[in-house]
């Protein structure tokens, strides 16, 4: 019966269903500051407890995921980050640097524990596989490789693409990689065998700036820097959505699922604002405003409506925003 009062007491009926929010309402709880050039990437630990984030100082940095207090900073890298990624069980990070190597390090205590050496270019791209035993990195030699963790051996070098990859991303269950790059491709990889399952070709294709797969793994969302996030069906390789109204032909952007509240997407972008998509509709149903330049990245708490977000050199900040729905 608690369903026919919501018809009669002016907000139920068809159009205010609670588990479907409007739109989102973030506002901005915590400035972070600390690094000393752009920010390049921010990852909240699957754990929800930590934020990390990687810069072109060459530095790691981890804060407190609810309050934005400074943790702990991570050096060792001789040039700048591009990228920084969690274990599954919130105890290892690994980063991606200009200096053509990887880092594993200890959380807890802030130690070095391997540096993952192949590369012959640039380090641009990283994350762990769900079960944290494999690592795939993408760089500017063209190239994917996937690294044993325990050992820091490269098991397998894919000649994945023919331009710098910008983006690489294992599915939920570890068994497929996707990559993408400014050859205008993303294509999916078998992670036990390094065989090219997919391709994806755009009509127009325009370098490919970010993608990753959807949380139940069925989607991939592709960024390319003509202005355009796409969601595509990659076992029928079909573009199902296309998200607009962001500016983004010059950096890669990272770009998120939001799923902890409604459905939404996320994306940092060229005019220093925050754009949140509604997943469904494709409608803007937020703009972030705070940073002095480029959102290069921007994060989704697992459990929480937190947002992360990071700028570039003239404004180094890390934000921290939240949403009651």
């Amino acid at each position: 019966m608690a369903n026919a009062s919501s018809a009669t007491n002016g907000s139920g009926g068809a159009t205010g269903t609670s588990n479907t929010p409007k739109k989102p309402e973030y506002t901005l709880k915590y400035t972070l500051s600390g690094h000393t050039k752009a920010i390049s990437s921010v990852k909240f630990s699957p754990d929800g407890e930590w934020l990390a984030s990687s810069s072109a100082d060459a530095s790691i940095k981890v804060w407190g995921a609810y309050d934005g207090k400074y943790e702990k900073t991570m050096q060792g890298h001789k040039l700048g980050i591009s990228d920084v990624a969690w274990s599954s069980d919130s105890r290892l990070i690994v980063s991606a640097s200009d200096d053509k190597t990887l880092k594993i390090w200890d959380f807890p205590t802030g130690k070095c524990l391997k540096t993952l050496k192949g590369h012959s270019n640039y380090v641009f791209c990283c994350n762990f596989n769900p079960q944290s035993n494999l690592i795939v990195s993408g760089s500017f030699d063209e190239s994917v490789r996937i690294w044993d963790v325990r050992t820091g051996k490269t098991l397998k070098t894919l000649p994945a693409h023919s331009d710098p990859v910008s983006a690489v991303h294992f599915n939920r269950d570890g068994a497929l990689i996707v990559s993408g790059s400014y050859d205008g491709l993303c294509r999916i990889w078998d992670t036990a065998s390094g065989q090219c399952l997919k391709t994806i070709i755009d009509d127009d294709n325009p370098p490919v700036s970010f993608v990753k797969f959807s949380p139940n793994g069925k989607y991939i969302l592709a960024a390319t820097l003509d202005n355009t996030l796409k969601l595509w069906d990659y076992s029928k390789g079909k573009c199902l959505k296309t998200y607009r109204g962001h500016k983004n032909e010059k950096y890669c952007i990272f770009a998120s699922f939001s799923v902890t509240g409604g459905k939404w997407i996320v994306s940092g972008s060229e005019d220093n604002m925050i754009y949140i998509w509604n997943l469904q509709s494709k409608e803007v149903v937020q703009k972030l405003s705070g940073h002095t330049d480029v959102v290069l990245s921007c994060a989704c708490h697992p459990t929480e409506n937190i947002i992360a977000s990071a700028a570039l050199e003239n404004d180094k900040m890390i934000k921290l925003w939240k949403s009651d729905v």
